[in-house]
Parts: C-alpha cells; sequence; structure tokens
C-alpha cells in the first residue's frame, strides 16, 4: 500500500477532489441559496410557496458537498487549514450563521401562520448572509493571506477589505442568476414569468462583475497575468473565455424564449463552470495563494491514502443519492405545504 501511495500524486489527487467538492457544492447550494434571495421579491404569496418547495427536498442534501470540502481541507492539507481559519473565521462562523437560519425556515415557515413574515425573512436574509460571506470567503482566498514561517500573520480584520466585498456582492447575483434559472425549470405560468424578469436583472450585474474581476485578477499577481497573456498559453486558453460569451448570449436568448424551461438553469451552470475552471487555474497550484502549494500543504501520504480509501467508497454513493433525489423530485413544484 505504502508503495501504491508513493506512486500516485496524493496531493494533485486531494486538490482535485476539494476543487470538485467545492465546485458542486457552489453549483448546487447555489441554486437554493440563489432561490433564497429572490424569495421576497416573487409577486405572491403562492409564487414563494412554490420556489420553497421547489428546493425543499435538496437544500439539506446539498450542503454535504461543503462538509466534504471543509473536512478535506482540514484532514488533507492542515497546513494551508491552520492558516486559512484563522484568516477568515469570522467570516466563516457568519456563513455557518446564514445557513443556520435558512435551514431553520424550511421547517417553521408552513406552520407558522401569522408570523410566517419571520421565517421569510431567516429564509431570505439567511441566504443572502451566506451567499455574501461565501463571495468574500472567495474574494480573500483569491488574493492570498499574509504568512510568516508557515502561519496567518495579518490583522483580525484583513478579510473586510474592497476586492472581496466587491466579490461577495457578485457572487450574490450570481447565485441569484442560479435561483432564477431553477425557478423558470420548476415552476410555471406567473411565478416563471417573473422568474424570467429576475433573471435578466441578474444576469446584467453577473457580465458587469465577471468583467471587472477577470481584468482585477491579472493585476493582483504577475503570474497570472504571465499566464493568460503569454503565448501559447494565450491561444490554449482563449476558450474559456469565448464559451463564456457564447453562454451569456444563450442565457439572454432563452430567457426571452417563454417556451424554455431548462435551458437557463443549464446554461448559467455552464457558465459557472466556465468562471470556475479560469479561476482554478489562474491559482493553481496554490492552496494558499501565493504562499503554499498542494505539495507543501499536503499531509503524508499514508495519511492521504486512507483519506482516499474512504472517499472512494462513499464518494460515489454520494453522487448516487444526489443523482436520485433530483430524479426522484424531477417536475414542476406546487404551492402545497410539503412540511
Amino acid at each position: 500500500m505504502s508503495e501504491f501511495a508513493n506512486w500516485l500524486d496524493l496531493p494533485l489527487i486531494w486538490g482535485g477532489i476539494l476543487a470538485l467538492a467545492i465546485f458542486l457544492y457552489v453549483l448546487l447550494d447555489g441554486f437554493d441559496l440563489g432561490v433564497g434571495i429572490l424569495f421576497p421579491f416573487a409577486p405572491s404569496e403562492q409564487c414563494r410557496d412554490r420556489m420553497m418547495n421547489s428546493v425543499a427536498p435538496f437544500w439539506d442534501g446539498n450542503e454535504t458537498w461543503l462538509v466534504l470540502g471543509g473536512g478535506g481541507l482540514f484532514a488533507a492539507f492542515p497546513l494551508a487549514y491552520s492558516i486559512v481559519l484563522p484568516a477568515l473565521y469570522l467570516p466563516f462562523i457568519l456563513m455557518l450563521i446564514g445557513l443556520i437560519f435558512r435551514g431553520v425556515a424550511f421547517e417553521f415557515r408552513f406552520k407558522a401562520g401569522m408570523k410566517r413574515w419571520v421565517w421569510d425573512a431567516a429564509f431570505h436574509f439567511g441566504s443572502l448572509l451566506a451567499t455574501f460571506m461565501q463571495g468574500l470567503i472567495l474574494g480573500n482566498f483569491v488574493q492570498g493571506f499574509t504568512v510568516i514561517d508557515g502561519q496567518y500573520a495579518g490583522g483580525p480584520l484583513d478579510w473586510a477589505n474592497g476586492f472581496a466585498v466587491f466579490s461577495g456582492v457578485g457572487l450574490i447575483f450570481a447565485y441569484g442568476l442560479l435561483g432564477a434559472g431553477w425557478t423558470i425549470m420548476k415552476t410555471d405560468e406567473i411565478t416563471q414569468k417573473w422568474a424570467r424578469i429576475a433573471g435578466k436583472y441578474c444576469l446584467i450585474f453577473v457580465v458587469l462583475f465577471m468583467a471587472l474581476i477577470s481584468m482585477i485578477m491579472p493585476l493582483m499577481d504577475e503570474r497570472i497575468a504571465k499566464l493568460w497573456f503569454t503565448f501559447p498559453n494565450f491561444w490554449y486558453l482563449l476558450p474559456i473565455p469565448l464559451i463564456s460569451l457564447f453562454t451569456i448570449v444563450q442565457i439572454i436568448r432563452h430567457l426571452q424564449n417563454k417556451v424554455s424551461h431548462n435551458q437557463v438553469f443549464i446554461y448559467a451552470m455552464v457558465l459557472f463552470v466556465t468562471g470556475y475552471v479560469g479561476l482554478a487555474i489562474g491559482i493553481f497550484p496554490w492552496i494558499v495563494p501565493f504562499e503554499l502549494t498542494l505539495w507543501q500543504a499536503a499531509a503524508s501520504n499514508s495519511s492521504l491514502m486512507l483519506l482516499l480509501v474512504g472517499t472512494v467508497i462513499f464518494l460515489p454513493i454520494i453522487l448516487a443519492y444526489t443523482a436520485f433525489s433530483f430524479f426522484t423530485f424531477r417536475g414542476k413544484s406546487s404551492h402545497e405545504h410539503m412540511y
């Protein structure tokens, strides 16, 4: 087993697993957070019932990927974990508080009677807080952290910077676009018509924030600029922005097409894929940009191998359960109470 572990590039494999877990969390929990962000702007109480029912079977299972991402970082890259967590401790706590309020809202809203507005607010503001903090965490991660002798050496409020706040606001609109696409796919009539309008507004800001972040990132570190704007890398990476542009055009087209039900959500997911791939390429091979690589921060090969065995067993089960739940609850949602 030890010889086999030495033959495998386990830090790279675990970097891929963590990247997959984080991406699946962003994609899957992103649409139900997006529904929560758009929730209070729906045209009627019945529309809001439909929206909440559409995500009720999925929201808790989607957060499995958040647990895998956080637990995997702690177990596979403990040095990176010891830097990232102190740097972003308060944003992580606030994110979890937002997720807690949103989760409680699912349980209490339909039984609250006259106090339903309290749980409507908990669902909306919990989703908004969790999303903003996730974007803020991402913005700080992209910028990197102040590290001295393998320890975080920055201040307790270094995370509250302009670019991080900018990223947090951008992610709100990005999740809103996913939520609008999901609502279009899962509802009909007045709710779907409203979701198309909401999707148009979100898309405008998504395009704006994507363009600005794409211009800012190369200015943060010369290595990112060199990666994207030197030849032949420029030609190798050119398909990523071209696919993003094509995807944006398709989203616009299907938002205006009243016959399209699934396409907006599908193309919104593709847009997330291209953005995530571009980000991953920009910061690879750093696990703590621009201080520690995957190999510098990794645990021992024996630990990584043991973790990998468990992951190989349970990851397909999680994927199968996720696929089964989406298949089981396919189709349009209703406004009838589910809890």
